[in-house]
C-alpha cells in the first residue's frame, strides 16, 4: 500500500463512527526495543487496563548482557502470546481497539522490527490508525500515568542506554539540554556490577550493596565544563576497576560494599546536581525522573530530598513503569492521537530515532 493510500486509510479509521482523535478510545501499544516484550491496552492514554511484560533477563544473564539476535528471536516467539494475554486481561476483544502504537525507536534494530511488523499487521487487519512512538518519550510520559505533568518540566532520563536531561517547555515538545558523552548510567552500573562479581543486570545489586555499606571509597566526580549539562561515566567505571586492581596488587581483598557506595554516590551527585542546576536555570515547575535506573532507591531518595528542599514538585513512576513497558508507549502515543498525527504503513524501525524530531507537530 502506498503512503498516500495509507494516510487516507488511517484518517478514515480515526474518524469512523463516533470516534475522533478527541474521543474516548482504546489504544493497544507494543514495546520490543530491547529485551522485554510488552503489550498494553490503555484507555484515553492514562487508564491502564493491562500491561503485560515478558522479560528475557534469565536468557541473557548467562552471556552477561543482551545478545541482540537472541533478543529478536525471543520477541518473535512471544509477541502473539503477549498480545493475546493483554487483550484477555483488559477484558476486551481486538475489535474494540481504536489505534495501535509501537516503539519505532531507538533500540536494537532486530528487536524493534518485530514490534513494528506486529503493529502494522494489527493496524491493517483492524483498519485503525498506527502510531510510531519514541521509546524515551515513553519513559518520560510514564509519569503521566501516575500524575499530571506541569509545564515547563525537566526530565532526568536514566536508563541502560540513555542518560539525558530533557526540557519540556510545553506538552509533547522535547529539547535535550544534556546527554552522556560515553556510558549511560545503567551501562556503567552493569559494568561495575560485573567487576564486583554480580550477575546481569547488576544495577539493583549495586544499589542494595551501596545502601547497606558502612564505609565508602570516595571516587571522582566528572563535572565536565562549568556550563555543561552533559555527563560522562567511563572515567568513574575505570576508577572502580583501578581500586580493585590496587587492592589485589597489595594482596588485599577489595571492599566491594565501600566501592559500591562510592560509585553510587558519585553517580547520584553528578546527575542530581546537574538536574537541579538546570531546573533553576530554565525555571521549570516540575521535575520528572524516568528510565530503568529511576527504580534506584538511592537516586529516588536523593532527588526527592533536593526537590523538597526547594519546593519543586517531583514525579517518579512506579518501579514497574520505570522498566521498559508498553503502557508508557501508550502514554506517549496519546500525544499524537489527540492531534491526529498518525503513521503510515511504510513506518520503519529507527534504532537512532531523534527525540526532538519526534515531538508533536514535527
Amino acid at each position: 500500500m502506498s503512503a498516500s493510500n495509507n494516510t487516507a486509510n488511517v484518517a478514515k479509521a480515526a474518524n469512523a463512527g463516533s470516534l475522533s482523535p478527541n474521543s474516548s478510545y482504546l489504544l493497544l501499544a507494543i514495546e520490543t526495543s530491547c529485551d522485554e516484550t510488552s503489550v498494553a491496552v490503555v484507555r484515553d492514554g492514562r487508564n491502564v487496563l493491562s500491561n503485560i511484560i515478558s522479560s528475557q533477563i534469565d536468557t541473557h544473564r548467562q552471556f552477561g548482557g543482551v545478545v541482540p539476535e537472541i533478543a529478536s528471536r525471543k520477541h518473535v516467539e512471544s509477541i502473539t502470546i503477549i498480545v493475546e494475554e493483554a487483550i484477555r486481561e483488559a477484558d476486551i476483544s481486538l475489535e474494540n481497539i481504536d489505534a495501535v502504537a509501537v516503539t519505532q525507536g531507538p533500540g536494537l534494530i532486530g528487536a524493534l522490527l518485530v514490534g513494528v511488523v506486529a503493529a502494522k499487521s494489527l493496524s491493517l487487519a483492524l483498519d485503525v490508525p498506527l502510531i510510531g512512538t519514541h521509546h524515551i518519550a515513553g519513559h518520560i510520559y510514564a509519569n503521566h500515568l501516575i500524575g499530571d505533568i506541569v509545564y515547563p518540566a525537566l526530565a532526568l532520563v536514566v536508563s541502560g542506554g540513555h542518560t539525558e536531561l530533557v526540557l519540556l517547555e510545553q506538552e509533547g515538545k522535547f529539547r535535550i539540554i544534556g546527554r552522556t558523552r560515553d556510558d549511560a548510567v545503567g551501562e556503567a552500573y552493569d559494568k561495575v556490577a560485573r567487576a564486583l562479581q554480580f550477575p546481569y543486570p547488576g544495577g539493583p545489586y549495586v544499589d542494595k550493596l551501596a545502601q547497606e555499606a558502612t564505609e565508602e571509597v570516595v571516587l571522582p566526580r566528572s563535572w565536565l565544563e562549568p556550563d555543561s549539562y552533559d555527563f560522562s561515566f567511563s572515567g568513574l567505571k575505570s576508577a572502580v576497576l583501578a581500586e580493585i586492581n590496587r587492592s589485589r596488587m597489595k594482596g588485599e581483598s577489595p571492599d566491594f560494599s565501600a566501592l559500591a557506595r562510592g560509585f553510587q554516590n558519585s553517580v547520584i551527585d553528578v546527575v542530581t546536581v546537574k538536574a537541579m542546576k538546570a531546573a533553576k536555570e530554565f525555571g521549570v515547575k516540575q521535575m520528572l525522573l524516568c528510565g530503568g535506573v529511576a527504580a534506584n532507591k538511592g537516586l529516588r531518595e536523593r532527588l526527592a530530598s533536593l526537590c523538597g528542599d526547594v519546593g519543586l514538585p517531583l514525579l517518579i513512576p512506579t518501579n514497574k513503569l520505570c522498566t521498559d513497558n508498553a503502557a508508557m508507549i501508550a502514554a506517549a502515543a496519546d500525544l499524537k492521537w489527540r492531534r491526529g498525527e498518525f503513521s503510515t504503513l511504510d513506518l520503519k524501525a529507527e534504532p537512532i530515532l531523534s527525540l526532538e524530531d519526534w515531538s508533536v507537530g514535527s
